[in-house]
């Protein structure tokens, strides 16, 4: 392959150059007509962007707050629970609500100015187990149904009764006292 050089180059297109003078003020009328032609396009262009950038970027705001809230409900709503494993589950679950709730009933028809207290104590070791629970679904929905899960969530549920059962009878021992000192004192 030969190489050309530059001055071959130009030897070979003489006289194919246009070599004639531009009419007087030439240079004067293009700058003019490129300058024109900059500025109609310049004003163009910064008018529309000018108008459109803050709608565009509280537009983008809006979906990203809308995308996080909407992501931030569906975790919030997508956390399992005993129900949600099996049908079997679902019936123990209801089982033990069900038997919790009767055992608040009690606990309330309980109430009295001597007992308030312990009922006290109570709602406050029922407010930490419902915490565990809490935090048990996080770790069963993470977990993907994990038995060890699965049981620590049936034995929140049974700890959550044996404090109503033990609050209730240690309130029937502290009557039971009550009314036998009672009767103590009458007979004699």
């Amino acid at each position: 392959m030969k190489k050309d050089t530059i001055n071959d180059l130009f030897n070979q297109m003489e006289g194919n150059f246009d070599t004639e003078m531009p009419n007087i003020g030439h240079n004067n009328r293009f700058l003019e007509k490129l300058q024109q032609q900059n500025n109609s396009v310049v004003d163009n262009q910064t008018k529309k962007t000018n108008y459109w950038k803050p709608f565009l970027a509280v537009a983008a705001s809006i979906v990203l707050c809308f995308s996080v809230f909407t992501v931030m409900q569906q975790q919030e709503g997508e956390l399992m629970d005993l129900a949600s494993v099996s049908p079997e589950l679902s019936q123990t679950q209801s089982f033990f609500t069900t038997a919790i709730e009767q055992e608040l009933v009690a606990l309330e028809k309980q109430r009295s100015p001597e007992t308030e207290g312990m009922i006290h104590d109570a709602m406050r070791a029922m407010k930490v187990l419902e915490g565990e629970y809490q935090t048990l679904k996080i770790d069963l929905t993470e977990s993907g149904n994990d038995k060890r899960v699965i049981y620590a969530m049936i034995t929140n549920f049974q700890n959550r009764i044996d404090v109503l059962k033990s609050v209730l009878e240690h309130i029937e021992e502290v009557k039971n006292f009550k009314n036998n000192q009672n009767e103590n004192t009458t007979t004699i």
